[in-house]
């Protein structure tokens, strides 16, 4: 390979593997797991019932330890459990701006009361709250039954802070020394000495728990009794390893457990460094009788601040999850076309020739992407001159096409005392600190680098203010934001990282907020550019790093994987882990980063991504060029037919991100979610559902002829959207596929909208009539919906200038209604239906608009597929009207 620069990280089996610890490395972890463990007791005696929850004292008698514990049953069916220090030396870290608002308790009762427990319960009180006093334990029960156990296994870990002890024997052992960390040649000064924290929870009944991303793993958590636990430590690994629990990119602490009868959530709200260790316990191996799996957290600093999400189903427990992090940010509509990127030392002209190539071969794209060539030597926020010699024009070459731009802005901020915003950082103390108090300096792209401190909200309004047009020379509105290495990434750091003993505002260490550094950045970027508009446009800010509540700031990708076969099956379930914890925008690179793939993985590459939410081709330039049309013509046709079935598919992917705004449920869904009582498909994660109405099955392994693909639902009807054959469900099918095969069925009992042409992006989408399909259910009913808005603006939001319309079809009749009352009519028109299903050809079909005449309509019916096509309808979207099939 011809290498053009070196790419700092790890490759699998290589040197950079030894860069980022295993657990039996992490001093805290070792601390909690090697034991002895802690027993604590609760002071039932102390127990007072405030407007926060029911608060009380809980000691370990050994050391002595009192903590203080609130449990507080909140309104939206979720039970919060933090437990602090009851006098503790100094404040300890609490996560701060992840809730969008504080929980409301519940008014409180105890219902029981003795001297080994004390119950408390609630409302009607169906749900309670057991309190036992030794050892130390919280029940949550629901209908009489408990769901969930705080601390079942006594693992229950608090490490009070204390003052510095006298220097250590010398005879003391390195990994014994609580105040001090050493891996590698880095040193770990701990100025807090050991404060970890740790406790598990045992989730009754449960075989199955999803969710703490980011992980190159299966959708299903492991068994983790032999093997290493799920880290969760935001870390730059290049060409990370398959089937590995090491910490990535991202961390969400937030997993959901699901039987048939309920699905639960629990979220472990703390930034530090964190190991989660699950262990099922049922199945037909096991002698005892009770099922259920242990989720044992391991965090190194902070509190213990644990919320259960009580469901039960599915739906209802996402929404919990929105209202305490937030709800998915509703895209601008351009950023679910096609994006296209590449590492690389491209001019003005090179893109101008690169947009120009997608229109010569009618090619639908909406994004150009820029990455770290294309600033002044790596200063972010600036260009280089010499390629990009008057930016803005190739911005508004651009927009006169109705297509946007991204830059790369990454954290490291050049230590260059004749730049402005590094001047500005350094005089304004917008920077992190090194544990002696001065401004930390690491090495990154731009050589020696200083870190913004995104935790103080001073600093992202500094931040924020870099994006506005008179501050950010070159930019335009059309100029969107691409926020990478922002784990963040030190080269020359332990684990490519800040030290942990690095300081921020408010005399926080980095070891409490790591996981958070990416969160800031993109809040303090989403907010810049929300500015930069007066509020009025939707931004559009991708992140590499992400923590819970990044679904209300952006979008995020699986960042660098490699172009192989192993990572292209894996990026379904890494999507799916994403969309299960919150985060539906999600994606990951067409192709692989690097290095080459061949034809046919590229080609099905494009097919598995064109149905993940965000669809990018990006590559490094130690790789060929990949523009579609430089391959043969048969592959650039089947890149074409890809690209083009996405953005027929928008109107669809847009109203499933409208769902996911207002209800929070995920826009990918494992089949689990839509298929809650059959267990055979708990653990499937290679087809999955695009909302409730399309299932998809991509092909990712090499040379097949033919796949197994599932069709759940005893009394379910599938239609293939290809062939519109209709498959019963309830089995298992061998599906014969070729290189132009994309496995993808449509739910009987739903309505699909797909746009009637593609036009060259987004924009011309919403210029095009619609063409449904109404796919049938035994019953012969289906339902649907379909969202417009103007595709850029907040006006939804602050003006109601929206439009949401429903579709009803039963026994024959198909009604367009609105779906919720909004003030906003494009003209767009329905130009065809289409109904899957149809058993026998109608004598006629009838449309009606009320205050018109009923006009028959011409129709074409095919026997064979059992489908009835409707054409030339020009019936608003926006006003009632009636489909009769008689």
């Amino acid at each position: 390979m011809d290498v053009k620069q070196p790419i700092p990280g790890g490759v699998p089996g290589g040197d950079g593997k030894e860069k980022f610890m295993t657990s039996q490395q992490v001093a805290f972890y070792r601390r909690q797991t090697r034991g002895p463990r802690m027993q604590f007791q609760a002071l039932l005696d102390t127990l007072v019932l405030t407007e926060k929850g029911a608060r009380f004292e809980v000691l370990e008698p050994g050391s002595q330890t009192k903590l203080l514990a609130c449990v507080s049953p909140c309104k939206n069916h979720t039970v919060r459990m933090v437990i602090d220090e009851l006098e503790p030396i100094k404040a300890r870290y609490r996560v701060q701006d992840v809730l969008t608002q504080e929980p409301q308790c519940e008014r409180l009762r105890v219902v029981q009361r003795d001297g080994d427990s004390a119950t408390i319960s609630w409302a009607l009180g169906r749900d309670a709250c057991r309190v036992r006093r030794l050892p130390f334990g919280v029940e949550i029960l629901c209908e009489g039954q408990v769901v969930v156990t705080f601390n079942p296994q006594s693992k229950l870990w608090f490490e009070a802070l204390r003052g510095p002890p006298e220097a250590p024997a010398a005879t003391e052992p390195e990994e014994d020394n609580q105040w001090r960390e050493t891996f590698r040649t880095f040193v770990d000064i701990k100025a807090n000495g050991p404060s970890s924290i740790g406790a598990d929870l045992r989730l009754h009944g449960y075989q199955h728990v999803y969710g703490v991303p980011e992980h190159a793993d299966s959708l299903r958590l492991a068994d983790t009794r032999d093997d290493e636990p799920y880290r969760l430590y935001n870390l730059d690994v290049f060409a990370y390893e398959l089937n590995s629990h090491l910490g990535l990119y991202g961390s969400v602490p937030f997993l959901v457990a699901h039987r048939p009868e309920r699905t639960v959530g629990v979220f472990w709200m703390n930034s530090s460094d964190t190991f989660v260790h699950i262990n099922y316990n049922g199945g037909e191996e096991k002698d005892d009788n009770e099922t259920y799996a242990d989720a044992h957290w391991l965090s190194e600093s902070g509190v213990i601040d644990c919320m259960v999400l009580l469901g039960p189903q599915p739906r209802q427990m996402y929404r919990q999850y929105a209202q305490l992090t937030g709800y998915q940010a509703l895209p601008p509509l351009f950023t679910l076309g096609y994006h296209h990127s590449r590492w690389d030392n491209d001019t003005e002209e090179d893109l101008k020739a690169v947009d120009a190539g997608f229109d010569r071969h009618n090619i639908p794209y909406d994004v150009m992407w820029l990455d770290i060539e294309h600033t002044d030597q790596k200063r972010f926020f600036t260009w280089n001159s010499e390629l990009f010699p008057d930016p803005a024009r190739l911005q508004r070459h651009l927009q006169e096409k109705n297509r946007k731009m991204v830059a790369i802005i990454d954290p490291p901020i050049m230590v260059d005392p004749d730049w402005s915003i590094y001047r500005e950082g350094r005089d304004g103390g917008h920077f992190i600190k090194d544990r002696e108090g001065q401004i930390f300096k690491g090495n990154c792209w731009p050589g020696e680098s200083s870190y913004p401190d995104f935790s103080n909200p001073r600093t992202r309004a500094w931040y924020s203010s870099c994006f506005a047009l008179d501050r950010y020379k070159g930019s335009t509105p059309s100029l969107h934001a691409w926020l990478d290495m922002n784990e963040p990434t030190v080269f020359s750091g332990p684990e490519l990282t800040l030290p942990k003993n690095a300081m921020h505002y408010g005399g926080w260490e980095h070891r409490d907020l790591h996981n958070l550094y990416g969160f800031y950045q993109q809040l303090a970027a989403m907010e810049g550019l929300v500015t930069r508009s007066g509020g009025t446009e939707r931004p559009f800010v991708l992140s590499r790093a992400f923590f819970a509540g990044s679904q209300r700031l952006g979008a995020v990708w699986s960042g660098d994987n490699l172009a192989t076969w192993g990572y292209l099956k894996i990026s379904i379930p890494m999507c799916l882990s994403t969309c299960v914890a919150g985060l539906s925008f999600c994606g990951a690179d067409v192709g692989g980063f690097i290095p080459e793939p061949d034809l046919e993985l590229l080609i099905r590459w494009y097919q598995t991504a064109s149905l993940q939410p965000f669809f990018r081709g990006h590559s490094s330039m130690n790789t060929r060029r990949r523009e579609p049309w430089l391959f043969e013509e048969t592959a650039t046709n089947a890149i074409q037919r890809v690209i083009e079935d996405r953005y027929r598919l928008l109107p669809y992917w847009y109203t499933l991100f409208y769902r996911a705004h207002i209800d929070g449920l995920p826009v990918l869904r494992p089949l689990w979610m839509e298929f809650p009582k059959e267990p055979s498909i708990f653990s499937v994660d290679h087809q999955y559902m695009l909302g409730d109405a399309l299932m998809a099955c991509p092909v990712t392994e090499a040379a097949v002829r033919e796949i197994p693909v599932i069709l759940p639902g005893a009394e379910q009807v599938w239609y293939d959207v290809e062939s519109a054959e209709a498959l019963q469900g309830g089995k298992t099918i061998s599906v014969p596929v070729t290189l132009d095969t994309i496995p993808v069925y449509q739910r009987g009992g739903s309505v699909v909208c797909r746009a009637a042409g593609v036009g060259t992006c987004t924009a011309d989408l919403q210029e095009m009539p619609l063409s449904i399909t109404v796919a049938l259910d035994s019953e012969g009913g289906a339902k649907g919906e379909v969202y417009l808005d103007d595709g850029h603006s907040f006006a939804y939001r602050d003006k109601k200038e929206f439009c949401l319309r429903s579709f009803h079809m039963l026994s024959g009749h198909l009604r367009c209604r609105a779906g919720e009352e909004g003030n906003f009519d494009r003209h767009t028109t329905v130009q065809s239906v289409t109904v899957l299903g149809v058993k026998s050809k109608p004598s006629s079909v009838v449309v009606h608009v009320p205050g018109a005449e009923r006009n028959p309509a011409e129709f074409e019916y095919n026997e064979e597929r059992g489908s009835l096509a409707l054409d030339g309808l020009k019936l608003s979207v926006a006003k009632d009207w009636d489909i009769e099939i008689c």
